[in-house]
């Protein structure tokens, strides 16, 4: 039995059957939605900016969010293969017992920031191959933990950061996503992307973000701690941005990008793609880096996928988005979550291995992925002279969990947070 009553073992229970992302889309008979999903989006005052996400079959009614017994305005931000998506915008007061409530049942957040903020930091949610065919033991036992430790001493922000989920199955739904990713790069450009493939596409995409928050654990902790997520490249497929411009570019390959760009907005950060709040800090949306201010810390998240070339982790959109958010930093502490780690073993050798052929060959996408290639140093000694700007006036620590070569996982920091 974890917090506000809920028996997390009961609820496993009920959801111990798993379904594939396509079962998802037929299973039209259930009556409770799907969700929901807390959303952060600032603190001003004694109030905190939030948004829920909730999911439910078209031909169902909405569900009903109430805040203090006052129901909350529903916005459909999707719909897709009968399943309509419902955002709700709503604020807490920053009192202890702040909670908001789903067809009548009540979800506490720890809303309280007048002290130390409690963070808790998540990536890498699942694997390449074989990921829906695991138990649910076996996928969520660290969500568990989470949950239990949330029960304990609640956590005030719930940051993702990077393949919150992992979409390289969904390369097989349809015969032009197949011939797209087995093909030579010279070859793709000429694969069409079909209404039928895009219509395969955003199914599958659906299916497997239903999946997600289908899981018990996973759900539990996502109701009750507002998040944020920055995505990476499983979000899309496996080493996105890293393969051959040929692919990136092709029709096949910008459908892709779109489609799960779409619905990275809507699950990931709970927003419309055509509304993007002014936590994004470029308005043209090509990039999707944001910035959250909390009192006394600042995250900001780059995004290092949209604009990613094979030669290139960031475009023109986001290093202005970058710079500016970190040379706006005046005091506070500031916390960059990167998905590409920032710092870690040196990978030179490692490359230089991978690319005189032999068995290191297939790694070429993931050692190009890290921000130490020798194809991206440039930039890299850009960012470290940039955080080590800031640093001059403020502390900066780096979290980085994900694109490491094949689930090395590093968590460096420029310096700690104080708490």
């Amino acid at each position: 039995m974890l917090a506000d009553g809920f028996d997390i073992d009961h609820e496993v229970r009920a959801r111990e059957r798993h379904m594939r992302p396509e079962e998802h889309l037929a299973d039209f008979e259930r009556t409770e939605p799907i969700g929901p999903v807390l959303y952060i989006r600032g603190v001003k005052d004694t109030l905190v900016e939030l948004s829920a996400l909730l999911v439910a079959p078209t031909s169902r009614p909405r569900p009903k969010v109430t805040v203090h017994q006052a129901e909350v305005q529903a916005t459909r931000i999707l719909e897709s293969h009968g399943w309509s998506v419902w955002q709700y915008v709503f604020n807490l007061d920053s009192t202890i017992g702040a909670a908001y409530a789903v067809d009548g049942v009540s979800y506490e957040v720890n809303c309280r920031y007048g002290g130390d903020v409690r963070i808790a930091f998540v990536s890498c949610n699942g694997q390449e191959r074989g990921d829906i065919e695991r138990s649910a033991g076996e996928r969520n036992q660290l969500w568990r933990r989470l949950a239990d430790q949330h029960a304990q001493q609640p956590f005030h922000l719930l940051l993702h950061g990077g393949d919150q989920i992992y979409a390289d199955e969904l390369l097989d739904v349809h015969p032009a996503l197949r011939a797209w990713i087995s093909r030579v790069p010279a070859e793709c450009g000429g694969i069409a992307a079909s209404l039928e493939m895009i219509d395969a596409l955003r199914g599958a995409f659906l299916g497997t973000y239903l999946h997600s928050l289908q899981q018990a654990e996973t759900a539990w902790v996502q109701a009750r701690v507002p998040s944020l997520a920055m995505w990476d490249d499983h979000d899309i497929c496996d080493g996105w941005g890293s393969i051959a411009v040929e692919k990136l570019d092709s029709p096949v390959g910008k459908a892709l990008f779109a489609v799960a760009r779409e619905f990275f907005l809507v699950f990931q950060l709970g927003v419309s793609p055509d509304h993007l709040p002014d936590i994004f800090l470029d308005p043209t949306g090509t990039s999707l880096s944001w910035r959250l201010r909390l009192p006394g810390v600042i995250t900001i998240a780059p995004d290092l996928r949209s604009e990613r070339r094979p030669r290139r982790v960031l475009g023109p959109k986001g290093w202005n988005a970058l710079e500016q958010a970190l040379n706006e930093v005046e005091e506070g502490r500031v916390l960059l979550m990167s998905s590409v780690p920032v710092l870690g073993p040196p990978i030179s050798w490692l490359e230089a291995a991978a690319s005189v052929g032999g068995p290191l060959r297939k790694y070429q996408d993931d050692l190009r992925d890290q921000w130490q290639s020798k194809v991206h140093g440039g930039e890299w000694q850009r960012l470290l002279a940039l955080l080590s700007k800031v640093q001059d006036r403020v502390p900066v620590t780096v979290l980085s969990g994900s694109s490491s070569p094949r689930g090395l996982l590093i968590l460096r920091h420029l310096s700690c947070i104080p708490g």
